[in-house]
């Protein structure tokens, strides 16, 4: 690699990566911590499991709706001002939160958070293709979901310390949660509008050499793209493959957000005399296995260049966790099973998002990655649903059916790359 080319990418990975890492931080932190205020929101507000269930997974039908439309608008104002809008908005919405005084305002306000964020992860997944090469997205991506298992190992001691110890003004812990971690969302959007910066071209922090640099490669890259890929809209949306990648992502997303939700309720119901700070730090072991299995698939995977097969190994461990969950009665034998779960899950993540954007051309990935996150996002209501209408064993088996279906389908999906033959120097594609 060349001084120009290692500067470029250098400078890039410090600049982005950190500061998209802490919004998504945020962002998972206000999506999930509804499962830490059930450890007291629920008996004030005389919510039963079936109703947390629904309300857990409600955000997710406004993300559903508003995906497509606020990623094709993100394309058309630019990256910058429309992920700030999204902070912004979802951050009122989580401090409004902290004032519901029944389960209708707070079917209200989980719909609403899911449409004031919708488009922002596939907003912020899109993004990364305007700075990173093929090569380097598994590692990019790896460091942005590693907010997942992070949001867990801060959400957890944070919101349930707050619960435990903020009655400011004589109102409950819980409501002070929401108030007290809405405000970051607010104040990073601003912030936001003067950090972030659209595109390479746009770098004022890159010398002219390593702008020219980096935008050259990127275009090199789309020019591929275009030749093995579907380069309209409507092309896209007859294409099979598009489908498969949703059904796939709606299986793992299913198995995802259904842990979240229901991890603080599993482990209370096995530790009856614990506090809810001691639920937060138990809570919190699941969440440190993610850390380097985020890292771990999403390093190799660039590395060896088969995103499949790491998908293929980190669904096949979520599903074994999953049947453990249903098998074991002990909390710290739970807990371990989680832990096996939440390492495939986390993995999982790690490279799917870099193994997506390998599908789709630039004027495709906009409508693409969104079209393709939000109807998985439908996994994010259902897996909640499911820990709430089915008893722990039933919901923890048919999580592992669900994958195991995602997996079969996985295992179905071939992407197109360019080959040279070795004796006329012929450009080729060939499925993998």
């Amino acid at each position: 690699m060349s001084p120009i080319a290692q500067s470029a990418t250098r400078k890039t990975m410090v600049r982005i990566l950190p500061f998209i890492l802490l919004l998504y931080v945020i962002a998972y932190l206000d999506r999930v911590n509804l499962g830490f205020a059930a450890l007291q929101m629920n008996a004030e507000l005389a919510l039963t499991a079936e109703v947390f269930g629904l309300l857990s997974g409600i955000f997710f039908i406004g993300y559903f709706f508003f995906e497509v439309p606020s990623n094709m608008l993100m394309e058309k104002v630019g990256a910058k001002i429309w992920i700030a809008r999204i902070m912004i908005t979802w951050g009122i919405v989580v401090v409004l939160t902290g004032f519901a005084q029944s389960a209708t305002h707070l079917y209200i306000l989980r719909f609403l958070l899911g449409v004031s964020e919708a488009g922002f992860f596939p907003g912020v997944i899109l993004y990364l293709t305007y700075w990173f090469k093929e090569q380097q997205r598994g590692k990019a991506t790896a460091v942005l979901l590693l907010a997942l298992p992070l949001g867990g190992l801060i959400g957890a001691p944070l919101s349930t310390w707050i619960i435990d110890n903020i009655t400011w003004a004589s109102m409950a812990g819980w409501r002070w949660m929401f108030i007290l971690e809405g405000i970051p969302a607010i104040l990073l959007g601003i912030i936001t509008i003067f950090f972030l910066t659209n595109r390479p071209r746009d770098a004022k922090w890159l010398t002219a050499e390593e702008r020219d640099w980096l935008e050259n490669e990127l275009e090199q890259e789309r020019e591929a793209s275009r030749k093995v890929n579907k380069v309209s809209k409507l092309a896209m949306l007859k294409d099979a493959t598009v489908w498969k990648l949703s059904a796939f992502y709606f299986a793992g997303y299913t198995g995802v957000y259904g842990l979240s939700f229901w991890i603080p309720s599993i482990i209370k119901s096995l530790s009856e005399n614990s506090t809810n700070l001691e639920i937060g730090w138990i809570a919190m072991l699941p969440a440190l296995i993610g850390i380097p299995s985020i890292i771990f698939t999403g390093w190799n995977s660039d590395r060896t260049g088969n995103h499949k097969a790491h998908l293929i190994g980190c669904l096949s461990i979520a599903i074994i966790g999953f049947i453990g969950c249903g098998i074991v009665t002990s909390l710290w034998g739970m807990v371990a099973m989680l832990s096996i779960a939440s390492a495939g899950l986390y993995g999982f993540t790690g490279c799917f998002f870099a193994y997506l954007t390998f599908f789709f051309t630039e004027s495709t990935a906009p409508v693409g990655i969104a079209l393709v996150n939000s109807f998985a996002a439908l996994g994010g209501f259902v897996g909640p649903m499911i820990l709430g209408v089915f008893t722990l064993s039933s919901g923890m088996y048919s999580l592992a059916i669900i994958l195991a279906i995602g997996l079969g389908i996985l295992l179905t999906t071939k992407r197109k790359v360019e080959v040279i033959a070795t004796d006329d120097q012929t450009i080729l594609s060939k499925e993998i």
